[in-house]
């Protein structure tokens, strides 16, 4: 194979791998790779086109800003785009920078400044009130997030101005102290825990619900001046005077820099100082000063020829595995960690790392008292990268036979990763259970909630589910910052949740595979706990929606005495064990409808559980078994494969007429 074809051909192979990537970073939240490794393979492309300039095509990656509009939120067209910046990963890429600058500007001054990893947006404000803000999206159309950018306490809603007009660009960002708080409880609950702070910024703003983003404590800083009238300034340093001075949470450490040494001396000052702040930065980024200037040099398809943003490497370093962890989750799951000799990574001091399940021990080829190499994938989570010295005096460490907490038997299923502890009444198991059974979805006890159960687990006074419908009024008044009128709402919500439907209780028991719509499923199914005990696994699997798994999941679990044992205690003090009569009649029989878009006159749940009493089904993705697509205001992806496939999409008056 000749050069140019070989090349064509990894072209082709990188622009679809940063096209998935760039997918899963800027639209899903979900990345798979670091940041770093993603810069690697696009530095990699640019220098392939660069060799072949014929190869090049306008859609490539190297010429767009990644990420785009998706739908969820209205659209919004950026008047001045929010470009991207171009990279650089060493220094003589900086002077190669200052030497294209000074080629067409003379006398320059710099702004150095953190580069802050989060997500970008824009506010704008007419005559001093903010009156829009939306994401970056593709730099060209983003997307309208108002509402949920007006919870960042840092956003001014009003600020001190006559400007008819005053747009500017910031980072929404999630400090690390509320990350490491946010991922702890997603462990506890048995979630999926964001990845790193941008990620969970992101995930954040992005929500439909603002309530769930005020909830997250996000913070922003600003950094740009995008539109403003009324007021003319003529450089970056100046415009960002001018917005501290306006109350706006500014970049912190902006710094004028007469040359370009004074500049890399404070992008290496940054660096030092990363590990250290309360906030992620992926860099530090070098802007030319003087407007005027900036206009001399202009830009490219996707960056200013003014500014470059300085990438900082991911920071390694070896030490020695003392011994490996083993913790048990809320779903059995045993998670092994290294215990490392302490190391300073990123200006903090670290010693510990999660090694994940037995797949990724075996790959590494992971034993006690070998060198390992450690890094913080975001800066912020330490991670086994490799094996650098392997003690050959011993084996690839192997995870217990037995559970840690209750010495119970531990098994791993075929095509699962995960070895996890089947014993229901594990004790390490004990405080996720509880998490997850008061949860909203679940049981929902108002009150119960993370910081309450992790009291009373350790106090002793919930032992087990069931302990909760038997509370200690005076006991629980006794606690710090509870007291009586506390204790009685927790008495009360717990009384309350008795009542719930039997599908509430069979998913607050938290069975493996069986989610809301399963655990209602099986309620509808068999009618009461009673009948669903007795239920054998092919009884289940029978069951449209189940599959031979779940039904074991639902029959393992009943065949525990602990799990019994449960059940009769929890009847005996009042919680319901039957299930409501859902369906009334069965004009849906069979019918398949998927719910998308902002319902107006209904709530999703109450359309769902409609459907649901007459015989119908609801799923979460359109294909060409969906019947109807009921679809509400600003109805996206799913509306276009709906019409795309020729499925019956009707609005919430029409829903409204064939439930009459």
């Amino acid at each position: 194979m000749n050069e140019l074809k070989k090349d064509s051909l990894r072209i082709d192979e990188l622009r679809k791998l940063l096209e998935y990537h760039s997918k899963r970073y800027y639209e899903l939240d979900a990345p798979e790779i670091e940041d770093y490794e993603y810069d690697m393979l696009l530095r990699e492309l640019v220098n392939l086109e660069e060799k072949h300039p014929g190869l090049i095509t306008p859609d490539s990656p190297t010429h767009r800003v990644g990420g785009k509009a998706d739908g969820q939120f209205e659209p919004v067209e950026h008047k001045v785009p929010m470009e991207s910046l171009q990279d650089a990963f060493n220094i003589d890429e900086v002077l190669a920078f200052d030497k294209r600058v000074k080629a067409v500007a003379e006398n320059v001054r710099y702004i150095v400044e953190p580069k802050i990893d989060g997500l970008s947006v824009s506010l704008e404000y007419e005559n001093g009130l903010l009156v829009r803000g939306s994401t970056r999206g593709d730099g060209k159309t983003g997307e309208d997030v108002t509402a949920n950018l007006r919870t960042i306490k840092a956003i001014p809603l009003k600020i001190d101005t006559d400007l008819p007009l005053l747009e500017v660009r910031g980072e929404v960002y999630m400090p690390r102290e509320v990350f490491t708080a946010l991922t702890k409880e997603q462990e506890l609950n048995s979630e999926k825990p964001f990845k790193n702070p941008r990620n969970a910024a992101a995930g954040s703003l992005r929500q439909k619900n603002p309530k769930i983003t005020a909830k997250r404590k996000l913070d922003i800083f600003i950094f740009n001046i995008q539109q403003i009238e009324g007021k003319a300034l003529t450089s970056h340093k100046e415009s960002l005077d001018f917005i501290k001075e306006l109350k706006f949470n500014t970049v912190p450490l902006y710094t004028e820099c007469s040359s370009i040494e004074a500049a890399i001396e404070q992008i290496n000052k940054i660096g030092e100082m990363r590990g250290a702040l309360p906030f992620d930065i992926d860099g530090a980024v070098i802007k030319v000063d003087s407007f005027a200037q900036r206009e001399a040099l202009g830009s490219t398809s996707k960056f200013p020829k003014w500014a470059l943003a300085f990438k900082y490497p991911p920071e390694e370093k070896e030490t020695t595995l003392l011994d490996i962890e083993v913790a048990v989750g809320r779903t059995g799951v045993l998670t092994p960690t290294a215990i490392f000799e302490p190391i300073l990574l990123a200006g903090t001091t670290v010693s510990r790392a999660t090694l994940h399940n037995q797949d990724f021990i075996n790959e590494k080829g992971i034993s006690i008292g070998d060198k390992i190499i450690v890094r913080k994938a975001g800066d912020i989570i330490p991670e086994v990268l490799s094996v650098s010295w392997h003690n050959q005096d011993k084996e690839i460490y192997r995870l217990p036979d037995i559970c840690p907490s209750c010495s119970g038997k531990v098994t791993r299923e075929a095509g699962e990763a995960a070895v996890r502890c089947c014993n229901p009444d594990c004790p390490n198991q004990l405080l996720r259970n509880l998490i997850h059974f008061c949860s909203r979805d679940a049981m929902d006890i108002e009150g119960l909630g993370t910081a309450v159960l992790e009291i009373f687990v350790e106090k002793g006074i919930v032992k087990t589910a069931a302990d909760i419908f038997t509370l200690p009024k005076n006991e629980i008044a006794q606690i710090d910052r509870m007291g009586e009128k506390s204790a009685e709402n927790l008495i009360k919500a717990a009384e309350k949740a008795k009542s719930n439907d039997l599908s509430k209780l069979i998913f607050a028991l938290g069975i493996r595979h069986i989610g809301q719509k399963a655990a209602k499923l099986l309620s509808d199914k068999f009618g009461s706990m009673k009948n669903i005990i007795s239920a054998t696994t092919e009884e289940i699997a029978e069951i449209d929606g189940y599959g031979l798994i779940m039904a074991q999941s639902v029959t393992e679990f009943f065949s525990h005495p602990e799990s019994i044992e449960l059940i009769e205690k929890l009847e005996s003090l009042g919680v319901n064990m039957k299930g409501e009569e859902t369906v009334k009649e069965n004009r849906f029989d069979g019918k398949v409808f998927v719910l998308t878009g902002t319902l107006t006159a209904f709530k999703r749940s109450e359309a769902s559980k409609i459907i649901e009493s007459l015989g119908g089904k609801t799923s979460s993705s359109v294909s060409k078994k969906t019947d109807y697509v009921l679809a509400g205001e600003d109805a996206g992806s799913k509306l276009q494969k709906a019409n795309e496939l020729g499925v019956n999409v009707i609005s919430e008056s029409e829903f409204a007429e064939m439930i009459k």
